[in-house]
């Protein structure tokens, strides 16, 4: 019976020290393991290709940039508007969303160093009716479109330019904007024609990526000098050095150049 007992207690041991080493690999691969979030209706920077796999220069770009620093990459499609809850509820760790740095959103996250400059601009379907005054002039542009049905994505700058210059100016109702939880929602109704939807204001190379199609284009571009940042949660202060000294290798190199060109050229 001791004899027994024995073999019993030694067989325990072993499974006890081989658990512990299965769980110190799990734990292992958690540290390793990043999970970005991204809003997959953004081409060219996010999107699904027609396999369902999330695609786009941003996730090309992180990707290449997290692996390098040896950890192993999941990518999360998720609303837009929900990024940053996500991010600061511990369920991604890196945004990758071409997502503009402001000043607003700098006091709830960290951006990495820019890696994209863009403007706003308003795309339209062809033969619609829609006119939109050209001029430079901005408050010619914006008595243009007071009248219009405004379609934007939640919580984007597109979204907050419209509040901004034309409901809290009194030029605008705010019944007239519509806003969207996927900008592929907004293309949509834009398709159906004025009945529907007027205009979008969105990111000028997204425009240009729906553009593609002969049944829409763009017609102005409202400068506003914007600038697309990586974020990560406050006060992740090595993940960010680390990730804005890789960024920074990697927008000099040749992988960037290509990166460039098959997206953008």
């Amino acid at each position: 019976m001791n004899k027994e007992k024995k073999i019993f207690s030694t067989l325990m041991v072993l499974a006890m020290v081989g658990l512990a080493v299965a769980l110190s690999g799990c734990v292992e691969e958690e540290v390793n393991k990043i999970i970005v979030g991204t809003s997959a209706d953004f081409a060219p920077f996010e999107y699904t290709d027609e396999n369902g796999n999330i695609i786009g220069f941003d996730i090309e770009m992180v990707t290449a940039i997290l692996e390098s620093l040896n950890y192993t990459v999941e990518v999360k499609d998720i609303g837009f508007d929900s990024l940053i809850p996500s991010l600061q509820a511990e369920t991604i760790d890196v945004i990758a969303a071409a997502m503009t740095i402001t000043e607003e959103r700098e006091e709830q996250i960290d951006f990495s160093i820019p890696y994209y400059e863009a403007d706003q601009s308003v795309l339209i379907k062809k033969d619609s009716g829609v006119e939109i005054n050209e001029s430079h002039n901005l408050e010619n542009f914006t008595a243009s479109i007071a009248n219009l049905t405004i379609g934007a994505q939640t919580g984007t700058t597109g979204a907050g330019w419209v509040q901004e210059n034309l409901i809290d100016t009194g030029l605008m109702d705010e019944a007239n904007l519509k806003l969207y939880d996927l900008y592929i929602d907004a293309v949509a109704d834009l398709d159906i024609g004025p009945a529907r939807l007027d205009v979008i204001i969105l990111d000028l190379p997204v425009a240009q990526a729906f553009a593609e199609d002969s049944g829409r284009e763009v017609v102005y571009t409202i400068i506003t000098g914007e600038s697309y940042g990586l974020g990560v949660r406050e006060g992740e202060t090595d993940l960010l050095n680390k990730i804005n000294a890789e960024l920074e290798e990697f927008m000099a190199s040749e992988e960037w150049t290509t990166l460039i060109t098959k997206y953008f050229e």
